[in-house]
């Protein structure tokens, strides 16, 4: 799977001959080696990492600002949702920034804005700082590293294995909040937040050499195919990035399985991000867990969101993905509805069974959700995928901010645990009713 090989003396001059003409033709006998493509891989892998921190962050933060500040948790909830939202509203823009100043550019400015975020938040003494720090300045910045970004460097850079890829570069964000929860939960128990929202930025700063110099926006720049596919010309920087997401989005509005897409996505959004994320810790400090160890069972997720998202994305590339599904979104409801009988002081085995089950299920969703935005969109999908990211964010977002609601007014998060599990019923059934087609129905442009 991870190397590919080379084509034959012959075989390669003829496709050099179709290349730039300061490309070297390749040269001696076949040999085997590791396509570009996985490289680019793994540059994309580590920059999802490296801005999974931020998205570690905001959960742990709730009781101490609370506390420090005294801004209740619907206040701060509403700074993590307009984080959200903004996290998916940036998405199918940045995907179209992408095709017009290349990935390199867009990713390396979006690290550094969320970096800059960060750091101002260590000053804030006001609720609208919060607003401004962690939900425009880190949601704009995220926003351009979302599911996008993966979509488009897996749409450009692979023919095969596209669904194992997806899953693999899923799983990056979960990679990133097994590395960065326990860390950052142990700085702000031991050091107070402040240390914790320096080490995110610093953390995103550290990948920006990285990936200017390792990332490349397209295989035609180093003269090679995608891998499992054959050579193309490098398209011009399409222009009028802004002006053709809006255009993608008004087609792609215009069918049924946009909105089934994106209504499915949208409580996907609201079940993990908006929910576990943002609420799983608070809610089990309520029941008097400690921080740190609630921490470690979100990062425990994150090790089999590894597992089961790439095992997902193999699955995808031999199962209908509508019913992969609608199996995943069944699965997460039953376990939400059992989860408020399940919390303690401490980790009991039913509890570790819960975090093994959510974790499996936590992003499968992904890799069938884009393999259905390919199939029917075709070329324009990655920026179609960017607009049903959206949605997922908006779930998220609502959830984010009305959890922290209902916890002030009723006490505790027991109800939003229900009515979730409700929603993911409901997805389950929208995914059975999305029509396969096999053409594009959206215009390339």
């Amino acid at each position: 799977m991870l190397g590919d090989v080379t084509q034959t003396t012959e075989s390669a001059a003829a496709r050099d001959e179709d290349r730039p003409a300061d490309r070297t033709p390749s040269r001696g006998p076949s040999r085997l080696r590791i396509h570009r493509a996985w490289i680019v891989a793994v540059v994309t892998f580590v920059t999802i990492i490296g801005g999974a921190a931020f998205n570690s962050l905001p959960g742990l933060l709730i009781d101490p600002l609370h506390t420090e500040f005294g801004w209740s948790r619907g206040e701060i909830g509403l700074a993590v949702s307009i984080d959200m939202a903004l996290y998916g509203l940036t998405a199918p823009f940045a995907a179209a920034l992408m095709d017009r100043f290349g990935i390199r550019r867009v990713v390396v400015v979006a690290l550094t804005t969320v970096a800059a975020g960060a750091f101002a938040s260590v000053w804030m003494t006001a609720s609208w700082q919060l607003m401004i720090y962690w939900g425009l300045l880190v949601g704009l910045g995220t926003g351009s590293m979302a599911l996008a970004f993966s979509a488009t460097v897996t749409n450009r850079w692979f023919v095969a294995r596209r669904g194992l890829v997806t899953g693999i570069l899923t799983a990056a964000g979960a990679s990133g909040q097994l590395i960065f929860l326990p860390l950052c939960a142990w700085i702000v128990e031991e050091h107070g937040w402040r240390p914790a929202s320096v080490t995110v930025a610093l953390a995103a700063l550290v990948v920006v050499p990285f990936v200017w110099l390792l990332m490349r926006d397209h295989p035609a720049d180093v003269g090679l195919a995608p891998y499992g596919g054959a050579y193309v010309e490098k398209p011009a920087p399409a222009r009028g990035a802004a002006a053709r997401t809006v255009r993608v989005l008004v087609d792609a509005a215009r069918t049924g399985p946009f909105w089934l897409l994106a209504g499915t996505f949208a409580i996907c959004g609201a079940s993990t991000n908006g929910l576990i994320r943002t609420h799983f810790v608070p809610s089990a400090h309520d029941h008097g867990m400690p921080i740190t160890a609630a921490a470690s069972l979100l990062a425990v997720i994150g090790v089999f969101d590894i597992i089961g998202t790439v095992f997902s994305g193999w699955l995808t590339d031999r199962f209908d993905a509508r019913r992969l599904l609608a199996v995943y979104y069944a699965l997460r409801g039953i376990s939400l509805l059992f989860l408020p009988m399940l919390m303690a002081p401490t980790v009991h085995p039913p509890m570790v069974f819960f975090i093994v089950f959510y974790g499996l299920d936590w992003v499968a969703t992904v890799p069938p959700t884009l393999a259905l935005c390919r199939e029917q969109y075709g070329e324009d999908s990655a920026i179609v995928f960017g607009w049903v990211l959206a949605s997922h964010q908006v779930g998220a977002a609502l959830v984010a901010f009305l959890g922290g609601v209902a916890r002030d007014v009723f006490g505790s998060y027991d109800m939003v645990w229900y009515a979730s599990g409700a929603l993911c019923a409901t997805a389950a059934l929208m995914a059975l009713v999305i029509r396969r087609k096999a053409e594009p129905v959206v215009a390339a442009r």
